[in-house]
């Protein structure tokens, strides 16, 4: 079975695939359990050497890579090399730091001597979204394989060319063959491959329902499990903040990736008192932004990921509309080929509106006007979803007061929610389960075994 990539920019075909059969991909997956049994036995330093080299691989193709991505999935190229460079430092902080967040412990026990040591588990499948196609595939398989894991990524089928590109980064980096594999396979295929006794754990970042169905199969079958799924992060906005400051953050949080990501700002929560200097800061640096050909450095905002896309946010606008919002900035299609929609701002809005109450994947942002912070957390939480949050206030010890309420996985305090290798990234409720990224990220995939010595009586 063959299927189509298309440029989103034009709308036009870039390139054709095969879809694997699935005795082609179970070939890989014995390959991939034959490799892991040698690369597991090897040294953390052994490992580290070759994620420096791949950051380098990464470092070196950066501009063929970032353009392969925008062309696939219409991330600006500015965005696009940035993500490729946050790979490549992401390889050089696990390099640096897996022997020290690997390190046997000591406990305190009825032993002798009694210590918990980190092992692999084995192969462990991602199956990855096309919204950061480097990013997110390497964010997973750094830390993973770091631990002593090998993997096996099913990408996305709007970024194909990505995901054998980096296999071939792999392969340069001179990885051993088969500890990084790419598929390009159906769903059955994937769970075939989920239920065989070869694989040992399975990633998954997409939306609540995949998760759901993954997270169910991986349970059927006794596999290890974690999912980074959709979010409704709040933007919250309190009566001392730096307005300007936090207008300006809040655009480039909403539009960022075209607002096509989980961890975007999608609800805009303000106190009364700020709502309506925010909302004015907020429309006017909006109005600002360049949206156009992705590929042009000066280029703010590219194209949604497809024809559906721009679709459902058109249905999004029209249904806030019908039910009072008034829209200060945007609203519609993009007068232009491909699949363009303009930065929008609702005002107005009701918790009825699904801008309000749906994860929006796309450069819409909902303003929501609260008497108080009380009244802001508790919107804030009013949602299935818990993946971040971010709060503007000048103090701080409200400021970490007011984190530890938010039924959230992370807390921004003056500044957007963002990934950062040293940091646990992960939610909670509908967001998902488990965590990437840091330390615990890192001891996902592990088994943690408790060894504990008696001394022999003579």
């Amino acid at each position: 079975m063959k299927f189509k990539t298309t440029n989103p920019a034009t709308g036009s075909v870039l390139a054709e695939y095969e879809l694997m059969t699935k005795e082609a991909v179970m070939k890989d997956v014995e390959r991939a359990h034959h490799a892991f049994l040698a690369w597991k036995k090897l040294s953390i330093p052994q490992r580290a050497q070759l994620f420096q080299q791949l950051a380098r691989i990464l470092r070196d193709h950066k501009e063929t890579y970032a353009t392969l991505m925008t062309q696939e999935m219409g991330k600006p190229i500015r965005q696009a090399r940035a993500e490729i460079e946050k790979s490549a430092w992401t390889c050089e902080v696990y390099a640096e730091k897996t022997a020290l967040w690997l390190k046997e412990e000591d406990v305190q026990a009825d032993g002798k001597k009694n210590i918990v040591v980190f092992e692999p588990l084995g192969v462990i499948v991602s199956i990855m979204p096309w919204n950061f196609p480097f990013w997110q595939a390497l964010r997973f398989a750094i830390p993973t394989m770091m631990a002593g894991n090998v993997t096996i990524l099913k990408h996305s089928n709007l970024v194909p060319g990505c995901a054998l590109a980096i296999e071939s980064a792999f392969r340069e980096a001179g990885f051993p063959e088969y500890v990084f594999t790419t598929i390009l396979a159906d769903h059955e295929t994937v769970q075939t491959m989920i239920a065989s006794d070869m694989i040992a754990g399975v990633s998954l970042t997409g939306s609540t329902e995949a998760g759901a169905r993954i997270a169910e199969l991986a349970g059927k079958h006794l596999k290890k499990v974690v999912l980074e799924l959709g979010g409704s992060d709040p933007f919250i906005v309190l009566d001392d903040a730096n307005v300007s400051e936090a207008a300006n953050v809040a655009v480039q949080a909403r539009v960022q990736n075209c607002g096509q990501s989980c961890i975007s700002a999608k609800r805009f929560i303000v106190t009364k008192s700020v709502a309506q200097a925010f909302t004015r800061e907020m429309t006017e640096t909006m109005k600002k932004l360049i949206v156009g050909n992705p590929l042009q450095d000066e280029t703010d905002v590219g194209p949604l990921s497809n024809e559906h896309a721009v679709t459902e946010m058109q249905t999004v606008v029209e249904d806030a509309r019908k039910k009072g919002a008034i829209v200060t900035v945007g609203g519609g299609r993009v007068d232009r080929q491909g699949f363009f929609f303009q930065p929008t701002i609702i005002t107005a809005t009701t918790p009825q509106m699904q801008v309000v109450k749906e994860e929006i994947f796309g450069p819409i942002a909902p303003i929501i006007v609260v008497k108080d912070e009380s009244e802001a957390i508790a919107t804030a939480n009013a949602t299935p979803y818990g993946l971040g949050a971010s709060i503007w206030t000048a103090d701080e010890k409200k400021a970490l007061k007011l984190a530890r309420e938010l039924e959230v996985g992370c807390v921004f305090i003056n500044t957007m929610v963002k990934s950062d290798p040293r940091m646990p990234f992960g939610g909670i409720k509908k967001s998902g389960l488990g965590r990437e990224l840091s330390k615990y990220g890192l001891r996902e995939f592990v088994n943690v075994k408790a060894i504990t010595l008696h001394e022999m009586k003579p």
